[in-house]
């Protein structure tokens, strides 16, 4: 590889690895904000996201793709469908952050690989191979004992893997990229999240216009929050393998189990680590198969 590929892959893990730490590090911004209502929060998340995306694109001059889709309506009800997605997903992280349920947070990004694949079978009619079969079994069977240790199922878990599952599964198919795709997805959004906060200040419930200032900056910080891993994401992705990549999604949920256990002190004694290790072991031999499947192939990176 030549001196400016080792410069981009270099480049690449540390983008990359500061999304994946940005996200893992959501709790610490979530928990400031528990005195908020979580549709609050995520209304918010909405308005200032959309704004940030909308500087963006004005620094870009990239507004056609916008244009056009005034004569698309199938792909703007791909999106509208996406876009509850997202917003389930959202919804259920902050209420999960902010009613002491980090662990099982992390749980259901730790297990979002394992629900893709099985996802990609079911509804795409990929054929999986032998140690994805054997992967997505020791998953289900962690979520099993998990189930059955706590006498109810990890719905939390559950929800964000599988709403982020089927959100990826549309993106996938999706023609807009990742900045188009969020800030079309945020601007759906927008006038439900708008009626919304309009309603609470009207109900004199305005968390937001009774703030103070440093709890109104921490709200409109959810923009920037949401926008910045993207990008670096986006760069990331764009300049280092997909194996690499894959590895280091574990980053952001080992984070959120570190701070669930070390910093919010939620419980995590032996069997709930028994549940959690098959599950680890699960995407332990998911990554290292595809790990060396596609080292097997010629991997062309970008010289820039």
């Amino acid at each position: 590889m030549n001196v400016s590929g080792s410069a981009s892959t270099r480049n690449g893990v540390i983008f990359a690895f500061l999304a994946y730490t940005m996200w893992g590090l959501f709790p610490l911004y979530f928990k400031l904000l528990k005195a908020v209502s979580p549709v609050e929060i995520l209304s918010h998340r909405v308005i200032w996201s959309l704004a940030v995306m909308v500087v963006i694109l004005l620094i870009k001059r990239h507004w056609a793709w916008l244009w056009a889709l005034r004569t698309q309506p199938r792909v703007v009800g791909r999106y509208a469908a996406s876009t509850a997605l997202l917003a389930a997903n959202w919804l259920t992280y902050i209420w999960a952050v902010n009613h002491d349920h980090v662990l099982d947070a992390s749980l259901g990004y730790f297990i979002n690989p394992l629900v893709v694949v099985m996802l990609a079978a079911l509804v795409l009619g990929e054929r999986l191979r032998p140690v994805q079969w054997v992967s997505v079994a020791l998953a289900a069977a962690g979520v099993a004992w998990l189930t059955w240790q706590a006498g109810t199922l990890p719905w939390i878990a559950l929800a964000l893997a599988f709403s982020f599952g089927f959100y990826g599964l549309l993106r996938k198919t999706s023609p807009l990229g990742a900045l188009e795709g969020l800030t079309l997805e945020t601007l759906l959004l927008f006038p439900l999240a708008l009626a919304y906060l309009g309603w609470l200040a009207a109900q004199q419930q305005n968390a937001f216009l009774a703030a103070s200032p440093g709890m109104q900056l921490l709200l409109a910080l959810a923009g920037p929050l949401t926008a910045l891993p993207l990008l670096l994401f986006g760069a990331g992705a764009k300049r280092i393998p997909l194996s690499l990549l894959g590895l280091l999604q574990y980053v952001s949920p080992t984070l959120q189990l570190l701070l669930g256990v070390w910093l919010y002190n939620e419980p995590f004694a032996g069997p709930k680590v028994a549940g959690y290790a098959l599950i680890w072991i699960g995407l332990a031999l998911y990554s290292a198969e595809s790990a060396l499947r596609l080292q097997r192939r010629p991997q062309v990176l970008p010289a820039k």
